[in-house]
């Protein structure tokens, strides 16, 4: 008689461990259930190990190096393969300075003192978020007639580095995107 309620006790206490984890007890499950758990159980010991995320810092954004997303957009291929020579308007925190230089280094284009010069005009803004510590710059590049041929949309964080740096780091995106643009519009 003991052996039969021990035997009775432990049926209880397998069958109510079993409800707690929200399952059945192997003797219950029918045996398809079984080879199911077994299968899945062989597909997650086969997986890799997934990589753990690190708090590394963010790569910046270029094209060449795919660090990040293009910002880019030609929305003429053949109005920018004309272009040759550009005027750059007076753009905000000395963004228009930065990309003189940005551009002038990269001989793509020649950048001219007048408009009128100019088979294409650059301007945009440049406005620095100093609660977000971001600074988000807009450029266009138009043709003679006003109709826009590329834009280009960045966004730079600043402190630590400096403001001057962010938009240093912004004119040279820039100018990289906008080479990579023409490469771009060349091969379509």
């Amino acid at each position: 008689m003991k052996k039969a309620i021990w035997f009775v006790a432990m049926c209880l206490v397998t069958v109510g461990l079993a409800w707690a984890q929200g399952s059945k007890p192997k003797h219950e499950q029918p045996q398809q259930d079984q080879a199911q758990d077994q299968q899945q159980d062989q597909q997650q010991d086969q997986q890799a190990p997934q990589e753990r995320p690190t708090l590394g810092p963010a790569p910046a954004p270029t094209l060449g190096g795919g660090g990040g997303p293009r910002t880019a957009t030609i929305n003429d291929s053949r109005k920018l393969l004309r272009i040759h020579t550009i005027y750059i308007e007076r753009i905000d925190n000395a963004l228009s300075d930065k990309l003189v230089e940005a551009i002038g280094k990269s001989g793509r284009l020649r950048i001219v003192t007048k408009a009128k010069e100019a088979d294409g005009t650059l301007r945009g803004s440049c406005l620095e978020s100093r609660r977000m510590k971001r600074v988000h710059s807009e450029v266009f590049i138009s043709d003679r007639n006003g109709s826009s041929v590329w834009q280009d949309n960045v966004y730079r964080p600043f402190s630590p580095p400096a403001l001057d740096q962010a938009v240093s780091d912004t004119a040279a995106l820039v100018a990289e995107h906008l080479d990579a643009s023409i490469q771009e519009a060349g091969r379509k």
